[in-house]
């Protein structure tokens, strides 16, 4: 399975993503209480210069969060994440040859990033906070499609499934269908099975087991599971213990056709993709 079964360009505002590969998204979390890296990159130019790095280790996408979507995390209000958010962005599409990805479910946010260079949306709550339809639509970018049950701050209470896989395949094609009705074509469309977010370890293995399922939407498919709790939680390590966990999961991956990975670390991680991708095209 291979990203060569989507078109492979996706137009993400004055550049092209390639999807005729596999590309790696860098997390950049300009927050202080991020669950792995909070507060060390809240500064612009701290922000600029792991910006810089991660594109020089071949990060085709920098994705900015302003708002924490760890378990508990406290709420953040639309001027707080902008004021975040809006310097990181100016900064990074001055500067930096690569598409920056907004990690925000806030209008105001989209409205402005777009504004300011970002070329796409990536939204964990699907666009449903009031008025993120409208200006996902606006704003004319791609768009990322996330399954997550509730908020960040209640997702882990018990969330329950009896077809995890094909209530999350069921969920993120009704949100295409939302988008598609408020003017955001299919083209557009990005999918994230969400893994972590309301779902307990057992979800999330069977949802990885399965996620080939996600194809029949016809969408690239996003995977974001570094350093996360299900790592942690299958191999008893510490956050800064799980870049081997991560890695195993990134190759896994793009070996089941996921065309984006959203990683910490970049290099192992581009490393890992260019080997996979050496093997797949031997004769």
């Amino acid at each position: 399975m291979t990203c060569a079964q989507y078109p492979t360009r996706l137009s993400c505002g004055s550049r092209v993503l390639d999807l005729s590969r596999p590309q790696v998204m860098g997390i950049l979390n300009v927050t202080p209480d991020s669950f792995s890296d909070g507060g060390r990159f809240a500064a612009r130019d701290a922000a600029l210069r792991h910006a810089a790095r991660m594109v020089e280790q071949g990060a085709a996408l920098i994705d900015i969060g302003g708002e924490s979507t760890r378990p508990g995390a406290r709420p953040v209000s639309p001027l707080e994440e902008l004021e975040r958010v809006a310097p990181v962005v100016e900064a990074i599409a001055a500067e930096l040859d690569v598409i920056i990805s907004l990690d925000t479910s806030t209008p105001a946010v989209m409205r402005e990033g777009a504004r300011l260079g970002a070329g796409l949306i990536n939204d964990v709550r699907s666009l449903r906070r009031d008025g993120a339809l409208e200006a996902a639509a606006d704003s004319g970018l791609p768009v990322c499609l996330m399954h997550m049950l509730g908020e960040p701050g209640t997702m882990q209470q018990d969330p329950h499934y009896q077809d995890v896989t094909g209530e999350v395949c069921d969920f993120l094609e009704r949100r295409m269908a939302d988008c598609i009705a408020a003017g955001i074509p299919a083209e557009r469309i990005v999918l994230d099975p969400g893994f972590g977010f309301a779902k307990t370890l057992a979800h999330n293995l069977s949802l990885f087991k399965h996620l080939e399922a996600l194809h029949r939407l016809g969408r690239p498919v996003l995977v974001g599971v570094s350093r996360k709790s299900m790592i942690g939680q299958a191999l008893g390590r510490e956050i800064h213990e799980r870049l081997s966990g991560g890695l195993a999961l990134a190759a896994l991956a793009v070996v089941k056709g996921a065309c984006i990975v959203r990683v910490h670390d970049v290099a192992e991680t581009v490393d890992a993709v260019r080997m996979i991708a050496a093997v797949q095209s031997a004769e």
